[in-house]
């Protein structure tokens, strides 16, 4: 694989950095990625950094240049995602995450009003988002959803239960997974609805984790009315863009947004190591460790050069993001527990404060649910099995 960039990307790389430089106020200079959602300044700068992006057309550079976007390539998206990175930009509160996600969805399968409709508030931070897709029993099993949309005229009227609905409590509106199709075979019985979160019927209970945040909340729809012209697609055809959503969450949102943050864990535990352990880089055990959590993060790196020389190929990403997956959650959660062993009896005290043990300490608290998020560990690795390496199931 070449790892050189060419005159143009390197031109790119350098009007964002000068872009970023001259847009990123001084006192948003911190890693707002994972801040708490509760934190009302949080939200105001997140909203507002969001603004700034679609001002700038940086909101979706991957996107065509008549939808908002720069019609950037794959190296360029990641080449800005760095010096988002350099910078010490916050996260714009839409993040890559509902961009790539349901604004894609909606991009490529949505209609001429919905386009119309959702993307540009999408990009600018007016509508925020949140994904309904896992149920208290039909998480890893999605195809086992229960929640019902049964079709009434000209509108649906939906009841379930969804879970694990990240910001659930602030979200504007819902890209909602249900069944519309009763009489046909699970898979092909699902459909996508766009729902304001505003709708009568629907509540919300943020679920409070041992992080002390409640980022999860499970929301209930009791005969929540939602127009049928905001179907995504043709009935029953929610599963088909449910996984090309999955496969970008495990896969590009995965390499641009999570490989960022295990990075900066990385050099953060390298300082951290260096004032705080007995004994500092002369122990040779925590040496070892380290050279280890290296190796690790490096490794994570070329493979989702891989993901992105495949999606830049093909269009697509592929089934290898389940590899990715699995690597970068393990790779994180190896990589907190080095950091508080580094800690010691620091790491130990948390009361959901930010200080630079608690911050670490919360950060390993947090990565236990990586290999949950987007698709267990176990499932990802019979997809492996299955997919890549041909076993039977």
């Amino acid at each position: 694989m070449d790892f050189t960039f060419s005159e143009r990307e390197q031109a790119f790389a350098q009007d964002a950095r000068a872009w970023l430089e001259a847009e990123v106020p001084r006192a948003w200079r911190r890693d707002h990625c994972w801040s708490r959602a509760e934190d009302p300044l949080w939200v105001e700068i997140a909203r507002e950094w969001q603004r700034k992006l679609h001002e700038g057309g940086w909101a979706a550079i991957s996107w065509p240049r008549e939808h908002g976007g720069r019609g950037a390539t794959v190296i360029e998206r990641w080449l800005f995602e760095e010096q988002l990175d350099r910078v010490g930009a916050p996260r714009p509160i839409a993040s890559s995450g509902a961009v790539d996600l349901i604004g894609s969805a909606i991009l490529y399968h949505g209609s001429d009003g919905q386009r119309q409709r959702f993307l540009t508030p999408l990009l600018t931070g007016t509508d925020l988002w949140c994904q309904g897709f896992s149920e208290p029993g039909a998480g890893s099993d999605l195809a086992s959803l229960r929640t019902r949309g049964e079709r009434h005229g000209d509108e649906f009227i939906v009841n379930g239960q969804k879970v694990w609905t990240s910001h659930g409590d602030l979200a504007d509106w819902c890209f909602l997974l249900c069944r519309t199709e009763a009489d046909q075979p699970k898979h092909k019985g699902i459909s996508l609805l766009l729902v304001d979160m505003r709708t009568p019927g629907i509540s919300v209970r943020p679920l409070k984790q041992m992080t002390g945040e409640a980022e999860f909340c499970e929301v209930f729809f009791d005969n929540v009315r939602v127009p049928a012209d905001l179907m995504v697609g043709a009935p029953g055809a929610g599963w088909q863009i449910a996984m090309g959503i999955l496969a970008h969450e495990r896969g590009p949102v995965w390499t641009f947004t999570f490989q960022r943050r295990i990075r900066r864990s990385f050099e953060e535990l390298l300082r951290v190591a260096r004032h705080r352990a007995t004994g500092g880089f002369d122990d040779p055990l925590l040496r070892q460790r380290l050279a280890q959590a290296y190796i690790e993060v490096e490794m994570l790196r070329f493979v989702g050069y891989r993901s992105l020389t495949k999606l830049l190929r093909t269009g697509h990403p592929g089934v290898e993001s389940s590899i990715e997956k699995v690597l970068g959650s393990e790779t994180d959660q190896r990589l907190q527990e080095v950091a508080m062993q580094v800690l010691g009896t620091a790491g130990t005290v948390y009361n959901g404060t930010v200080t630079e043990a608690e911050s670490i300490a919360r950060d390993y608290l947090y990565s236990r649910s990586e290999t949950i998020m987007g698709g267990t560990s176990e499932i990802q690795r019979n997809l492996i099995a299955t997919r890549i390496l041909g076993l039977p199931r």
